[in-house]
């Protein structure tokens, strides 16, 4: 008979490393929440961006004390944000965190569950969080949803369904034999996101087997165009996977005709695919979006990123996938026989087996502002967006170049691609506000973002003095 594992003593090194009473939780615990106090609160008065000057301690350098670890942070990690808590941020689509959504990060740490399935507390909230978007979709009951790291992880996920639907539909079985030799194709429009080429080429359909469908006047997928190739493709004898359209792009801000898009692919039988991973929210909750809401109720997959515009810290996603059997089908490895309709696991819908506890703080937020108040506060976002845009209008050494939801794209007119640039690093080095740059109708554009509800007109007329500033600077060293 083996002998019992010997249990640590109080006050061996193990233990007293690992194990921490109750006031000492509680110590620690309230100077953690200083230093998020005392960071949130004083953001407006410190630059957005700065660069890194200070050195990472080395990591394996310790064992260090707790104090110490945390001073550490406070000197050499707090001091240096990314930019996104502070109210001149405007750059890529990242919002400030929700304090509830950062303490509730830390709540779901704390159990630190596999979120794979059984029976817990977190399984239940994660499925409540999805019946949450999936009636706010229009989406039926059979449908499913997983909440992944990111929009790009729900592309892939919403992509591998579609693969293995339009492979089963030619007599394929993609999960045992891969594309046999077939042509797969997908369709993007030429302001879609790249994630989805990196799902085609992470599939194996590949990116050359992209078909990019030119966008109109106003960067939205023309409609026209995709049935053309869609029907040339089958011709050719091609496997159609799926179109990706988008509720909101990234770069501008533009919603792709939606119901014209999934009138194609109803009449080809073809996955759609909406990439509503920024601009999805204000299209399920506000009513100026109602016709594109309607829309989406006929679609097969979306992709959202409450980590965007619901304000939750990073990271997380959601993919909501019409037919659930498609998406087991496509990703389980339960047999058949084994598998049950009672409550079946997150796992057998999608990529990752160890999947953690997201659904907590995306829940907590919904529950203490409520649908109203995200209505309110991603209506304030576009209106301060809209404000920033007027702001851009009547400057005559500035030219609006785009403006759709809460994106704001423009230059300074009259600069070359390089001066803008030039005009750009002024500003994101001022520390004073920090804009993004794109390309807009072939030139370089700076861009706008406003997820952020700490930003007010102030700071977007500030934000257009700043690049009116940088852009003066630039003009003036130029030569005559």
């Amino acid at each position: 008979m083996s002998e019992p594992i010997a249990q640590s003593e109080p006050g061996e090194p193990i233990a007293a490393a690992w194990e921490w009473d109750a006031d000492e939780v509680r110590r620690i615990g309230h100077r953690v929440a200083d230093l998020v106090a005392d960071h949130l609160t004083t953001l407006p008065g410190k630059p957005v961006w700065q660069p890194y000057a200070a050195t990472v301690p080395p990591a394996d350098g310790g064992p260090v004390g707790l104090d110490d670890v945390l001073d550490e942070i406070a000197e050499r990690v707090l001091p240096y944000p990314f930019g996104n808590g502070h109210p001149r941020y405007a750059a890529w689509v990242n919002s400030p965190p929700h304090v509830l959504g950062a303490y509730a990060e830390a709540l779901a740490a704390t159990l630190n569950p596999s979120v794979a399935g059984g029976d817990h507390a977190a399984v239940h909230v994660e499925r409540e969080v999805i019946r949450v978007f999936r009636e706010l979709a229009g989406f039926p009951d059979t449908g499913m949803g997983l909440l992944v790291s990111g929009g790009s992880m729900a592309t892939l996920t919403a992509l591998a369904v579609a693969r293995h639907r339009a492979a089963e539909r030619h007599g394929l079985d993609v999960r045992a034999h891969g594309l046999a030799g077939r042509t797969f194709v997908l369709y993007l429009g030429t302001e879609g996101h790249g994630s989805a080429r990196k799902a085609a080429e992470l599939l194996g359909i590949g990116s050359a087997n992209i078909r990019l469908i030119p966008a109109d006047a106003d960067h939205r997928m023309r409609s026209d165009l995709l049935r053309q190739q869609v029907e040339a493709d089958k011709a050719a004898g091609v496997v159609p996977v799926a179109v990706m359209a988008s509720a909101g792009t990234v770069n501008t801000g533009a919603i792709d005709p939606l119901a014209e898009i999934a009138e194609i692919c109803a009449e080809h039988d073809l996955w759609l695919h909406v990439d509503g991973s920024y601009g999805g929210p204000a299209v399920l909750l506000l009513d100026d979006h109602a016709p594109v809401r309607a829309a989406l109720s006929a679609v097969d997959s979306i992709a959202l990123d409450p980590h965007k515009w619901l304000y939750a810290p990073v990271d997380v996603g959601l993919v909501l996938l019409r037919d659930a059997r498609l998406a087991r089908d496509a990703f389980s490895l339960v047999p058949p026989y084994l598998r049950t309709d009672d409550e079946p696991w997150f796992s057998e819908f999608g990529f990752d087996q160890t999947r953690p506890f997201r659904a907590l703080k995306v829940w907590a937020q919904l529950r203490h502002l409520g649908l109203d108040g995200y209505r309110r506060l991603i209506a304030r976002d576009i209106a301060v967006a809209g404000r920033l845009a007027a702001a851009v209008d009547a400057d005559p050494e500035l030219e609006l170049l785009a403006h759709g939801l809460s994106v704001v794209c423009f230059r300074g007119a009259g600069l070359t691609d390089e001066q803008n640039r030039e005009v750009l690093t002024d500003v994101q080095r001022s520390g004073r506000a920090f804009l993004a740059g794109t390309t807009v109708n072939g030139v370089f554009a700076l861009r706008a973002c406003v997820v952020n509800p700490r930003m007010g007109s102030a700071d977007a007329e500030a934000i257009v003095a700043e690049v009116c500033r940088a852009a003066g600077l630039i003009r003036r060293r130029a030569p005559h």
